[in-house]
């Protein structure tokens, strides 16, 4: 550690996360990170999805390794919310959030009271962000989104690899982690926003869209009349000159950028790669070049982002949380015997 203090960017904020998988967590956590107070509302008796599953079926001390990695700095409720108290608790928390999180599906916050709309009546300051697969007003809205789909969906897997090979996916769930990135900035830009009108705002982040922005560079070029396609050499893109790409060697891999032609037709003693070298991008000769050749997310000068709370344990702060709601213990003994938390 350099001594610097916690990060405190978001000190004051108090954000409820309906949230599960990994795109709302994560980007939850990257507001827990910046140092807003973040309650996870879960089911009662451990039942979150989150905390029964992880990859590689990786747990350490019997708690899922998944659940850890998107879940520090925030604290726990339980809320069973189809029991009509566990409502009720709900509805207090959003009086007094300045954010909510959910990424269901679209429809099932409704069927808890607890949409847009609803929730905008009870709190009109609130800020309000929905992340789902295809977006709430898609024609594929009550469809599953999941980040392999959607590479496929939107085009991410065609891109990838060689002409040579199907669709390849990418190596780890880059689409969540855009889209909770993405659903970060949309809530520190709607607090700004809030700031400016004092009234909320309604942010809604997709994983579609998510996905598309990721190809943002070559869909633009397409979109403009570039002949775009694979080949079956060692270039890692559809639209850089040569050498962009990774090249097989006789003890692992060559990787190489953007490097100019000349010098490296020295470096590597590869006289062919002179006659190719010509002013410009060169763009005509990448396949050419390319046969010749196979042989913390944040930091602030304010601060860093530390774990102030450790991933909690399922309603952990569930008494704490209620008790700063007003419930007195009578009342949150009477919750706990009810089975409403």
């Amino acid at each position: 550690m350099d001594g610097r203090p916690p990060l405190a960017i978001l000190a004051g904020v108090r954000v409820v996360s309906f949230t599960q998988f990994l795109l709302g967590p994560s980007g939850v956590q990257f507001l827990a990170d910046l140092g807003a107070d973040v309650v996870k509302v879960e089911p009662p008796g451990g039942r979150l999805w989150e905390r029964n599953w992880s990859g590689a079926d990786l747990f350490k001390n019997g708690v899922s390794v998944f659940f850890m990695l998107a879940h520090r700095n925030q604290r726990s409720l339980t809320l069973d919310l189809k029991h009509p108290e566990g409502r009720a608790v709900a509805r207090r928390l959003v009086e007094r959030a300045d954010v909510l999180v959910q990424n269901f599906r679209p429809g099932v916050m409704a069927r808890h009271g607890l949409d847009w709309e609803t929730a905008k009546a009870i709190n009109p300051r609130l800020i309000y962000v929905s992340a789902s697969g295809y977006g709430e007003s898609s024609p594929y809205r009550d469809r599953p989104g999941q980040d392999l789909l959607m590479q496929g969906l939107s085009g991410l897997a065609s891109i990838s690899g060689r002409a040579d090979q199907p669709p390849t996916a990418v190596g780890t769930a880059v689409i969540d982690q855009h889209g909770a990135t993405l659903l970060a900035l949309g809530v520190l830009g709607a607090l700004l926003e809030r700031q400016r009108t004092g009234s909320g705002v309604h942010v809604e982040v997709s994983m579609l869209r998510a996905a598309l922005d990721l190809q943002i560079e070559s869909a633009t070029y397409f979109l403009n009349g570039a002949r775009l396609e694979k080949t079956e050499t060692p270039l890692a893109s559809t639209f850089h000159p040569p050498p962009y790409g990774i090249y097989p060697t006789r003890d692992g891999h060559l990787i190489l950028s953007m490097s100019p032609l000349a010098q490296l037709a020295e470096a590597l003693e590869l006289p062919a790669l002179r006659d190719l070298a010509k002013p410009g991008w060169n763009f005509e000769s990448r396949e050419a070049v390319a046969r010749l050749e196979r042989a913390r997310p944040l930091e602030f000068s304010t601060g860093r982002a530390g774990v102030r709370l450790m991933p909690p344990g399922p309603g952990q702060h569930t008494d704490a949380i209620l008790s700063e709601l007003g419930y007195d213990d009578a009342a949150i003994a009477r919750l706990r015997k009810d089975g409403a938390v």
